[in-house]
């Protein structure tokens, strides 16, 4: 599913360069959930913004669901994310004025489908997550397990190739983000492919693989016994 060979990635810091990735390998099959872990200034986040399409690799090569991505511009790269990739975020990203039902249709919006089927879908997707009863609700009447929750259903609704979840516990306390890691798992039981990037421990061993990133390599990647969430729910 997803396919990154020698990959480097730089920025440009005055008149210096910051080489953050270096060299990376990685692979994903379908139906895997991956943990990436790494602390602040390893890579992890540049990494996950090249596999969403939100930053561009210097050298190496990306190809997702065997299309190589590569000479992107905004338009093409748009394309793309909405084709292939959901986004889930550590600060849910909803549209405050947009009820829930509103925001999980909006990726379906910018695929062209139309009015009666989006409400459709969507009302389908918050069913999924526990929450068609709270889709005529603005995110301000949510709380925060519930935001994370609707994201989750707006990541879905374009039936993604890979789940891109971005700290998706990192707002949330302890109980919330084991109910989240569940949902997590039960979408991933369903054949979907997901990568989380977290810092905590106990979320990375709720997945069934963790990769660890330090200074820009890849320092341990390893297969787990998968913690199930529904265990501490």
């Amino acid at each position: 599913m997803i396919q990154i060979k020698n990959l480097h990635k730089s920025y440009k810091m005055g008149s210096s360069s910051l080489h953050v990735l270096k060299g990376i390998d990685f692979a994903v099959e379908k139906g895997e959930l991956v943990a990436i872990m790494g602390s602040s200034g390893s890579g992890k986040s540049t990494l996950l913004n090249i596999l969403g399409m939100l930053d561009v690799l210097d050298e190496g090569s990306y190809t997702l669901d065997d299309v190589l991505i590569k000479d992107l511009d905004e338009t093409k790269a748009a394309k793309y994310r909405n084709k292939f990739l959901g986004f889930v975020f550590q600060s849910f990203n909803l549209i405050n004025y947009k009820t829930a039902a509103e925001n999980v249709s909006l990726p379906l919006y910018y695929q062209g489908v139309g009015r009666k089927e989006r409400q459709e879908q969507a009302i389908k997707y918050l069913t999924m997550v526990g929450l068609a009863d709270w889709s005529t609700h603005l995110p301000s009447e949510l709380s925060g397990g519930q935001k994370q929750r609707v994201a989750i259903a707006r990541a879905m609704a374009s039936r993604p190739k890979v789940l891109l979840a971005d700290e998706p516990t990192g707002a949330l306390d302890t109980k919330t983000s084991y109910e989240v890691m569940d949902l997590i798992q039960k979408i991933n039981q369903e054949g979907n492919t997901i990568l989380v990037v977290t810092h905590e421990e106990d979320i990375a061993k709720m997945c069934k693989r963790i990769v660890k990133l330090k200074d820009g390599v890849i320092v341990e990647d390893i297969k787990v016994n998968q913690v199930l969430a529904a265990d501490y729910v």
